[in-house]
């Protein structure tokens, strides 16, 4: 039998300014509409079904705010006020922001919602908005109130709730007597999500554990110099931060809040960004937690190895992973469960284009497999796997909201002979093997450069520690409430949701908004300390553009099948990829509202091949005469046009004369269904020099206007493989 212990993460940035009382951005509402709640009450048709869920304080104090009616934030306020009463400069903010959801599942399936969309235009440029804010009548906009709003519900709750079904029956003109109902509905909802987890937790059908308060990454707390284990040669903060007293104390105040909140304190902690080090583990034992957890990596580097993986996926040395340790460092132990990245992955990024029962059946069937292996190789002992991902925003990508995905693995996880769900206190109490200290990153690449590699992010490390010596300096005229609301500034700015935004590995359009939140929070600890704010606490620590093109090369060569259809996991295994950037992301993945979602390349010895999927099947896209075409750089003057027809799609290579493009005799294949696969033959390229080739892909509207290019500065660049490609990129 193979245990397996799943651990939902849910977490969000702390949007409150303590002073104004305004959260400046609504994703802790929305989401509680969306997932919290039917993430756990969706256990109860699963009686046998044990899972963890770990809820980080700042997620869960703020959800407290909204659901009592005290909390606001500009997306309710303007979403609230009546249609005909809203001023030019909130109905710039709606059409701006009114639209930030996942298009394809949930904008796309409701037909009121994506006409108000097409109304308002792609453009979100002032021309563009100004333009758009004379095509909305009072009728639209209200409409668009409900509807930014009503997209988020839970698709449960929806289906349960006449007076939401009742809604979404009608559509269009609303009222504002339906908008005060849709409140009604919204409250309900907030209101139903703690006590649906402190039933389910006390009836041990879950466990819940929790992060450090504002989840800050607790070794760069203890000590940012921590970093140079990995990056010694890395420039650091202008000035060092070391409190690892900061730590404890978070870790302190989150148990003490779900204690008040569940009724017991939690006994394991999923460190933030799964994050560890030596130092942390005698402040996880000191605050009384049983267990931690982290990525698979940071146990390879502990040992002094590598986990690699077969052709079908598992990992070789699965009997080391599959199984829970006991951590000791400092004179502390601590047991820890370590991630299968691989199988979390999976479901966090890649079966969300799968069917439902599809991605349940090849989930379980890699479970069973790989907890085969692993028993074999320790002599039938039984393994456990531990699977641990973002517990929320994934399901935007999923059909039903992940809902038909969950119901099928559940199912499937119930009655399976070889597979028992267990929660991650369960599978770390029968920990015996020990580890002699642990290596010290997080989930990211086993290091920390996402929170403080960059320019920005060491500027604002700086700041906080800055922050930090004036609260540590506090003379005594400041009385005992001020100081602990400073304090509680200082903590907030700990967290890493700031740091993660700063740079060029992450974008959003609300970069802007946490850059000035994270500031204004420091400028809230000198103003209440009454202390002068440094100038540079007013200017933005933003210094990078938008993130360059990032691209991952080919790793080996493919020979996809060009049916449209991903008609194996391993299918596109090694090509390369470019994932499409603009909306905000968790859990590092992109999420987007461009058409274009993932574009993948790669090559055999004689052919070029594409694979663009989309927020919609390909197949459709083409139907309404949108196209897609690959215009190369290198070799010059070549490209090939993807367009629907009679037969399938046609792709055709064409050559730039004088008088406009000409066909190439240059037999192109393509095919479309849910994704767009295309393979060029590499001869049809001519004599190519220095082997490369480059090129970018747009998206044409059926008026031939293009509306997207990826990447939009510079090229995607590759060689062509040589005889000794796949010799240079061997592994086992």
């Amino acid at each position: 039998m193979t245990r397996v212990a799943i651990l939902w993460h849910m977490h969000q940035p702390y949007y409150e300014d303590l002073v104004t009382h305004e959260h400046i951005l609504p994703w802790v509402r929305l989401h509680a509409l969306k997932d919290y709640w039917g993430m756990v009450s969706l256990l109860d048709e699963f009686p046998d079904i044990r899972v963890t869920f770990n809820l980080v304080p700042s997620l869960l104090v703020q959800l407290e705010s909204f659901a009592d009616g005290t909390a606001h934030d500009r997306f309710l306020e303007v979403g609230l006020k009546p249609a005909d009463s809203l001023t030019a400069d909130e109905i710039r903010f709606m059409l701006r922001n009114f639209f930030h959801a996942q298009r394809q599942r949930m904008i796309d399936v409701y037909p009121r919602y994506a006409e108000l969309l097409a109304l308002r235009g792609w453009g979100t440029g002032d021309t563009e908005i100004e333009a758009a804010i004379r095509r909305f009548a009072a009728d639209d906009l209200r409409d668009l109130q409900v509807w930014q709003k009503l997209a988020w519900m839970d698709p449960e709750f929806l289906a349960g709730d006449e007076r939401i079904r009742a809604l979404v029956a009608k559509g269009r003109q609303f009222s504002e007597d339906d908008k005060r109902r849709l409140r009604e509905v919204e409250l309900e909802l907030l209101n139903l999500v703690i006590p649906a987890y402190r039933k389910a937790v006390t009836s041990g059908r879950i466990e819940i554990s929790t992060s450090p308060f504002y989840h800050p990454i607790l070794p760069l707390l203890c000590d940012t110099d921590i970093y140079k284990h990995t990056h010694p040669m890395a420039r650091s903060p202008r000035r060092r931060f070391a409190h690892p007293e900061d730590a404890f104390e978070q870790l302190e105040e989150a148990a003490a809040y779900h204690e008040r909140l569940f009724g017991r304190r939690p006994a394991g902690v999923w460190p933030s960004e799964g994050s560890v080090s030596d130092a942390m583990v005698p402040l996880v034992a000191k605050a009384g937690f049983r267990w931690m957890a982290t990525d698979e990596q940071i146990l390879a580097n502990t040992l002094g190895t590598s986990f690699g993986r077969d052709g079908h996926g598992l990992v070789d040395q699965a009997a080391r992973l599959y199984r829970p340790y006991v951590v000791s460092a400092g004179g502390s132990e601590v047991a820890c469960g370590f991630r299968d990245h691989a199988l979390s992955d999976l479901i966090g990024f890649v079966y969300a284009g799968w069917h439902a029962d599809a991605a349940a059946d090849d989930f379980t069937n890699r479970l069973v497999d790989a907890g085969r292996r692993a028993s074999a190789q320790r002599g039938g002992e039984e393994p456990t796997i531990f699977v641990i991902l973002d517990g929320e925003n994934a399901w935007e990508h999923f059909e039903g909201g992940g809902r038909p995905f969950l119901r099928a693995l559940y199912t499937r996880l119930s009655h399976h002979p070889e597979l028992r769900t267990v929660t991650m206190g369960e599978a770390c109490g029968s920990a015996t093997d020990r580890l002699q200290g642990i290596f010290p990153g997080s989930w990211i690449d086993a290091n920390f450069y996402i929170w403080i590699g960059h320019a920005d992010d060491q500027r604002a490390w700086s700041q906080v520690a800055d922050a930090r010596e004036v609260l540590a300096e506090a003379g005594p005229h400041v009385d005992a409430a001020t100081l602990a609301r400073a304090r509680q500034e200082v903590f907030i700015a700990e967290g890493s949701d700031w740091c993660w935004w700063y740079g060029d590995d992450h974008s959003s359009e609300h970069d802007a908004d946490f850059d000035e939140l994270f500031r204004r929070h420091l400028r809230n600890v000198y103003r209440l300390l009454q202390r002068p704010i440094p100038d540079e606490l007013f200017i933005s620590n933003i210094t990078t553009a938008a993130a360059p093109v990032v691209f991952a090369p080919p790793t080996a060569l493919i020979r996809p099948r060009i049916d449209g259809e991903e008609t194996s996991y391993f299918e596109w295994l090694g090509a390369g990829s470019l994932a499409i950037r603009s909306v905000a992301g968790a859990m590092h993945q992109i999420d987007h509202q461009h058409l274009v979602a993932q574009i993948q390349f790669g090559f055999d010895a004689s052919t070029l091949y594409l694979r663009v999927d989309m927020e919609r099947p390909a197949a459709a896209v083409l139907a309404e005469g949108w196209s897609v075409r690959l215009t190369f750089i290198e070799p010059v003057a070549l490209r090939v046009c993807c367009r629907r027809s009679e037969g399938g799609v046609d792709a055709r290579l064409e050559q730039r004369e004088l008088d406009g493009w000409t066909p190439r005799q240059t037999p192109c294949e393509a095919a479309a269904g849910r994704i767009l696969e295309v393979s060029i033959p590499v001869a049809g390229f001519g004599d190519l020099q220095r082997q490369q080739v480059s090129f970018f892909l747009a998206l044409h509207e059926p008026d031939g206007a293009e509306v997207e290019r990826h990447p939009p500065a510079r090229p995607i660049e590759l060689t062509v493989p040589d005889a000794r490609f796949e010799a240079r990129h061997w592994s086992a």
